[in-house]
């Protein structure tokens, strides 16, 4: 199927069952830390999926062709990437398996019914108003800051519409990884695997990733660092695993 591109929009190969995305990147486009959250997350044979903060659908498209999930759904709050996104649904022919919802990730809970997806995923904003510059492009801003919900706004919905046994799945920054804890034990979500991520094996982790149980028991895996090159411009072999190189 082929879609019209607007000003500014791109088509990106996702090395995935030939699937494309539509990109603007005057707007934002996803990052590695998207794509290695769809490798962490682990959805099994027939379960549903949200994934909080979609932006151009990433995520869902990414775990709908590496797993055997009957059916995934992004909630986006950005119109533009919400356009974005749905075409990209359309182009790849995913109309059955994929839905993208406009919406505010605050209102969630009136969007969906409790408890109604097996897994929940999401890349939220990693700063808050204290941390860095703010873009004074809106959507780029609203992905890396905390401008449109917070760290406990995206727990209180997941934490609203996974059902009990369900599994929760993010990706945020080592430096605010307490608090993370703190929130999710908060909302009953219970870490279970957690998995830091270094650019170089002698560097400090940039990003954590983190699986939590509604209801779970306390125990806690740390997984094997990952790392992310092994020299300049060179990826592990882990890392095409994950992009699918």
């Amino acid at each position: 199927m082929e879609i019209q591109l607007k000003e500014g929009e791109r088509l990106d190969e996702l090395q995935r069952n030939g699937y494309r995305i539509i990109q603007n990147e005057k707007k934002f486009c996803f990052g590695m830390d998207a794509v290695l959250l769809s490798g962490f997350a682990q959805v099994k044979p027939g379960e549903t999926v949200l994934d909080l903060g979609t932006g151009t659908g990433i995520i869902p498209i990414l775990l709908e062709a590496k797993t055997e999930g009957e059916h995934f759904t992004g909630l986006e709050i950005s119109p533009a990437s919400v356009d974005m996104a749905r075409r990209s649904v359309a182009l790849n022919g995913l109309e059955d398996k994929i839905e993208i919802v406009h919406g505010d990730i605050r209102e969630a809970g009136s969007l969906f019914k409790p408890a109604s997806f097996d897994v929940i995923t999401s890349n939220p904003p990693y700063m808050t108003g204290q941390h860095g510059l703010v873009n004074p492009d809106l959507d780029k801003a609203a992905a890396r800051h905390e401008l449109l919900c917070t760290l406990e706004d995206v727990v209180k919905a997941a934490a609203k519409l996974v059902r009990t046994g369900g599994r929760f799945y993010m990706v945020h920054r080592p430096f605010r990884l307490a608090e993370i804890i703190r929130t999710l034990s908060e909302y009953h979500l219970e870490p279970k695997r957690l998995r830091m991520v270094y650019p170089y094996v002698d560097r400090e982790p940039n990003m954590v990733l983190i699986e939590s149980v509604r209801g779970g028991r306390p125990r806690v895996t740390v997984e094997k660092p990952l790392i992310v090159y092994e020299k300049p411009g060179v990826y592990t072999q882990e890392i095409l695993d994950v992009y699918g190189y």
